[in-house]
């Protein structure tokens, strides 16, 4: 496979930037009921529980998924989903514990609490994208209570008039998280990708709901580790819950928009951050028929290489059960049909697989495909920083002592 083309590069020192967690962005405690839980005073991050019900762990609830694996924006107290109550959250989904509960139902998460939490964050993302009517009435009780809520779902409650006379009678807010900026604002492709001189890396998949975002998130992590300064854009709502200081969700985006508002923020990005490296959050799939946002992440983006995540033991596409899962050749190869750009290597998602079968995968696909593969959650980060530096050697001569 040929190379990835050179790419200006300008060496800058790095500086770790903590995410921001301005008291003014919390709810105000005097606008909460009197007779629930106390709130706090200090400056601090929001606090959050994080509705899951029935779903934590699996594919359906990914926003919660990823808020527990990393959020810079809330501290999670409590994971709500009764059929594994009592449970570590960590343990569920990594193996390893991390304190965070997972509770019978809300009183159960409040039992396990001095405060009242800031928010009720809506932890699921079905594929219908609306609430049932059960949920309404979790998400409702909640705001009785004093907790704002944060919302990702398509169905925007601020529209809805039960949950607007909710928020005013009990004084809290509600945060749609998927609402994109009126029409007026909204920014058509300009040609201005071309401007960010720095490489730009996609990471894209072969189905939804199959780690894009959390191997995106942890290459960042890892690139930012070494020294070099890595940002990390976000196009769905589990990034921009997750606190992504830069992200548009591209799915509630008119078509007409979605490559220019991706490709203003990412240049928004590169302004202000002048970064080395800056990642891009893929969605769904370029094969998945159900799915257009992977299509507007290419020409919006224009990124010179993709990382390509699978799951090679999924059989069918998510939510899709007639649909078998694509070859990941195939998928490379009509990434690298419809884009100029090029695929630097593969990440698995290694649901219903052991360790043995991970690393028998990493193999058969490497040799198949002639690119790195690795797992990045179970796997060293540095198997992912080589994929990098193979594809932009000049990013490890920006560095000192960097991975050999």
């Amino acid at each position: 496979m040929s190379t990835v083309s050179p790419i200006s590069l300008r060496p800058r020192p790095y500086s770790a930037q903590a995410p921001p967690t301005s008291a003014s962005s919390l709810p105000d405690p005097a606008l909460h009921n009197a007779h629930t839980l106390p709130h706090p005073t200090s400056n601090r991050t929001a606090t959050a529980i994080i509705y899951c019900e029935g779903q934590f762990g699996d594919i359906d609830g990914k926003t919660a998924n990823g808020l527990i694996r990393h959020s810079e924006k809330y501290t999670v107290l409590s994971v709500i989903d009764s059929t594994q109550a009592g449970l570590d959250s960590g343990m569920i989904l990594d193996g390893t514990a991390n304190g965070i509960p997972v509770c019978r139902d809300m009183d159960d998460a409040l039992s396990q609490t001095t405060t009242l939490p800031d928010f009720l964050i809506f932890g699921m993302a079905p594929a219908s994208g609306l609430l049932s009517d059960a949920q309404r009435e979790v998400v409702l009780a909640a705001m009785g209570k004093g907790m704002s809520i944060v919302n990702g779902l398509h169905e925007f409650l601020n529209d809805d008039p039960e949950f607007a006379a909710a928020r005013i009678a009990h004084k809290v807010d509600i945060v749609d998280v998927r609402r994109p900026r009126p029409k007026k604002f909204l920014r058509m492709f300009s040609g201005s990708i071309h401007q960010v001189t720095c490489p730009r890396i996609a990471v894209l998949g072969t189905d939804c709901a199959i780690g894009k975002r959390t191997t995106a998130t942890v290459l960042t992590a890892a690139l930012n580790a070494i020294g070099l300064k890595a940002v990390m854009v976000g196009t769905g709502q589990t990034g921009l819950i997750q606190g992504a200081r830069y992200g548009v969700a591209l799915d509630s985006v008119p078509s007409q928009f979605c490559a220019g508002e991706l490709e203003a923020t990412i240049v928004e990005a590169f302004n202000n951050e002048q970064p080395d490296v800056i990642i891009i959050e893929g969605q769904g799939a370029l094969s998945h028929p159900a799915f257009s946002t992977t299509s507007f992440i290419l020409r919006g983006a224009c990124p010179q290489a993709v990382v390509l995540q699978h799951a090679p033991g999924r059989t069918s596409r998510c939510d899709f059960d007639n649909m078998a899962m694509p070859n990941p050749a195939d998928e490379i190869t009509l990434i690298e049909t419809f884009a100029d750009t090029r695929v630097i290597g593969m990440t698995l998602n290694h649901e219903h697989m052991d360790d043995d079968q991970v690393s028998l995968a990493m193999v058969r696909f490497g040799q198949e495909l002639g690119i790195p593969v690795t797992d990045a959650l179970n796997r060293p980060a540095r198997h992912l920083l080589e994929m990098v530096f193979a594809a932009f050697p000049a990013l490890r001569q920006e560095l000192t002592g960097a991975p050999q």
